[in-house]
């Protein structure tokens, strides 16, 4: 009898459970130790227009280059659909535990219904993914080297350098033999097989999915599309993750906290710590997590971050800061990606209407991106 393929409703309430208790414990007792709400929401009522108009700009040049680095991986959608898709799945990931999956979907919903393939979501998701996991690993060596002009970095800070640099290494070295290398990525692709094969036989779960097949095809395409618009690939999730940052920072001093009190390396060996702890999604978008890891490192003394014998009202703006850089950019996305759905349910003219200088554009692409995967396949077969 075949296994049932549906999940187990206990794992479903333990993860539900563990999540909303890392939630309720971060925001119920650990933030409330390092400033009370009441002090932080004043943080925030005293901010000046100027301020406020500083962090609307940060977040919304930091969304714009999201959907900028969507466009790069996936040419055959216009701007204004990275956004949908972007806001459209960020609702369901922001908001429901392990919702990655989900969102996975709604983005598939929405880009399928402008014409994208299969082969071309699957490309997509997992170069856009695999350029993501290595700017979260790549992130910590930047600060780590950028922490250097103005001291000895912290002991933390050098440990999540090291680590990132080494998973980066690995994981940029492994992506370059299953791009360069045929056997590798058959013998990875089997091994890949075997692993789940047994793990799929312990939770009892029936294993229908062809490994080496399926990474000989993205092999294939992704080798093509990363030698037409790997530049582009990288220069766009740099921007992205970096303008991300760059809202942080505009928090920080929209809030009132000066160079002198939290300099901008510390921010940025902050956000880059975080950015790498928080690469598995224990809670929705990282609620929690996020924000205690900002308030604890920004607070930490060592030299580069809040002195430990800070003032209330500096530990209350630092505190303030971190919260308003999460409403901007983990839930303000809530409310414009339920627009963006209803928008593509509702209103589809509104988004997928295409010029046909676009559809130029994309065949011109497609054209390019066959060349070269002729030309690595000639290169391979001359070998």
């Amino acid at each position: 009898m075949a296994a049932d393929p549906r999940p187990h409703p206990a794992r479903k309430i333990v993860r539900v459970a563990v999540s909303t208790a890392l939630v309720v414990a971060a925001f119920g007792f650990a933030l409330p130790r390092f400033a009370s709400y009441p002090s932080v929401w004043a943080s925030v009522d005293a901010m000046t227009w100027p301020r406020t108009l500083l962090v609307a700009v940060a977040a919304a040049g930091s969304m714009a280059a999201v959907w900028i680095m969507i466009c790069s991986v996936l040419p055959s959608i216009r701007l204004r659909e990275a956004a949908a898709v972007n806001l459209g799945s960020s609702v369901v990931a922001n908001t429901m535990p392990a919702g990655g999956a989900l969102a996975m979907g709604v983005s598939w919903a929405m880009l399928s219904s402008w014409g994208v393939s299969t082969e071309e979501y699957i490309l997509y998701t997992l170069v856009s993914g695999t350029w993501n996991v290595f700017a979260r690993l790549g992130l910590p060596v930047l600060a780590a080297l950028v922490l250097l002009t103005d001291g000895r970095p912290g002991t933390g800070l050098i440990a999540a350098a090291a680590v990132g640099l080494a998973l980066l290494a690995g994981a940029a070295a492994g992506l370059s033999l299953l791009i360069r290398s045929e056997s590798f990525a058959l013998g990875a692709g089997r091994a890949l097989q075997r692993s789940l094969t047994v793990i799929f036989r312990l939770v009892r779960r029936q294993a229908s999915f062809d490994i080496p097949g399926s990474l000989a095809g993205f092999r294939s395409r992704a080798g093509a599309l990363i030698t037409v618009r790997g530049w582009r690939i990288t220069a766009a999730t740099l921007a992205s993750n970096l303008t991300l940052w760059l809202v942080l920072l505009a928090c920080l001093r929209g809030v009132g906290l000066s160079q002198g009190q939290v300099p901008w390396q510390t921010s940025l060996a902050a956000f880059a710590s975080v950015r790498l702890l928080t690469v598995l999604p224990i809670t929705p978008g990282g609620l929690g997590i996020t924000e205690l890891g900002l308030v604890g490192i920004l607070a930490a003394g060592g030299g580069h971050g809040v002195s430990p014998d800070v003032s209330h009202s500096t530990m209350a703006q630092v505190t303030a800061a971190v919260l308003l850089y999460r409403a901007v950019t983990y839930l303000l996305p809530i409310p414009l990606g339920v627009i963006a759905w209803l928008t593509w349910r509702h209103s589809p003219w509104l988004l997928c209407a295409r010029s046909g200088a676009a559809a130029e554009n994309h065949d011109a692409l497609a054209g390019r991106c066959q060349d070269a995967r002729s030309a690595t396949s000639s290169r391979h077969a001359r070998r």
